[in-house]
């Protein structure tokens, strides 16, 4: 029995501690406030700073887990690597999750691997955003070189705009770093998600793509298969196979995508399960978090299969949602019979935060089950 550390314990935790119990894995479940969705169905729980490294020590030190498998951004990252020097096993790498939890890294490699992204920059200070902004002279992206689901990313097209996303990344960054990055807005006609396996014996596997639409810089709706030209699919698996070999390890990786005509440029990779991949609970024979599981535990990745085609639509509390909530309605949504619903299991709301996601065969069912669920303030 493997006994792992899942250092974040969100609704894309707690699907794959499921997916690793049903593999005889033992998991203690961290995370900086108690309760939280993976910690609701781990043999274990944690509640700790995992930004402290202290903390994150004594952690390490009590359980003594065979893999540490990181599922969100605010860890300390130096920790991780120092950890894997003296024999620790972090997934997918201590490299890979120190590179992309920090968007300037994982940007400056892809620019060194030659890899099309759209033009960008850094700025510790408000002026140096505001002379960022002038030099690329387009309208931009701005967001925190450290965030999760999107928090703190915003849009600007002039200095005053400028100044608002400059204070709506601060407030939406996680860790140590003041640092945003600012890249030039690229007119996409869609985003695509590609999810990417490394197996344990350097092997590459892929998921059919996946279409998302985003707003206020997070994943709203996604669908699986998304209709891609071939020659399309082929210049993503190219950029994910050189971006994923040189990150090394092993796990699934969720790699962003702009398209604009046949251009294909390279967003951001997350080393773990990507939201927008919940769609793959409905859609295929094994799910993002089922593929990740038997990747980090080294057993043989199966042919993967998308058996009918889904959408996954995220259940948002509203703009004036906090603290206890009831989610009401969920009864008559299920009168649709082809829908099913993952309610996460968050201890409390606040505005816009994703409390499930509906998972149906088509955009339209999907919206209708929507309608029917409120997440109420008590």
């Amino acid at each position: 029995m493997k006994k792992i550390l899942l250092l974040g314990s969100g609704e894309l935790g707690k699907e794959l501690t499921i997916s690793l119990q049903r593999f005889g894995c033992y998991i203690i479940a961290c995370d900086k406030y108690k309760n939280a969705p993976a910690m609701q169905v781990s043999q274990e729980y944690e509640v700790f700073d995992m930004l402290n490294s202290n903390n994150l020590k004594q952690v390490i030190d009590k359980h003594k887990p065979d893999l540490i498998v990181p599922e969100i951004e605010a860890i300390d990252t130096e920790s991780l690597i120092r950890f894997e020097r003296k024999g620790l096993k972090v997934i997918p790498s201590s490299r890979a999750v120190s590179m992309t939890m920090n968007r300037d890294q994982i940007r400056n490699r892809a620019k060194e691997l030659g890899i099309k992204t759209a033009r960008f920059g850094y700025a510790e200070t408000l002026n140096e955003l505001i002379e960022m902004f002038h030099n690329i002279n387009n309208k931009v992206a701005i967001k925190p070189v450290m965030s999760s689901s999107g928090k703190g990313q915003s849009y600007a097209s002039t200095v005053s705009e400028v100044k608002k996303a400059w204070t709506f990344a601060l407030n939406g960054m996680r860790g140590k770093k003041k640092k945003v990055i600012i890249e030039e807005f690229i007119n996409f006609d869609y985003e695509i998600t590609l999810l990417t396996i490394l197996d344990s014996e350097g092997k590459i596997h892929f998921c059919p793509p996946i279409g998302h639409v985003q707003e206020r810089g997070d994943y709203q709706h996604s669908w699986q298969p998304a209709k891609c030209e071939q020659n399309i699919v082929n210049k993503m698996k190219i950029i994910a196979r050189k971006i994923v070999k040189d990150l090394n390890g092993k796990g699934l990786f969720g790699i962003e995508f702009f398209i604009k005509k046949d251009e294909v440029y390279f967003s951001e990779l997350s080393p773990r399960p990507h939201d927008t991949g919940m769609v793959t609970m409905f859609t295929q024979n094994f799910s993002e978090f089922d593929l990740h599981a038997r990747a980090i535990l080294d057993f043989k990745i199966p042919k993967i299969e998308l058996y009918k085609k889904g959408v996954s639509q995220v259940i948002l509390a509203n703009k004036n949602a906090k603290g206890k909530f009831l989610i009401k309605g969920i009864e008559n949504a299920f009168k649709d019979k082809n829908i099913d619903i993952r309610i996460f299991g968050k201890p409390e709301t606040k505005p816009y935060r994703r409390m499930g996601v509906i998972l149906a065969s088509n955009l339209k069912k999907a919206k209708e089950a929507l309608s029917k669920i409120k997440v109420v303030n008590v």
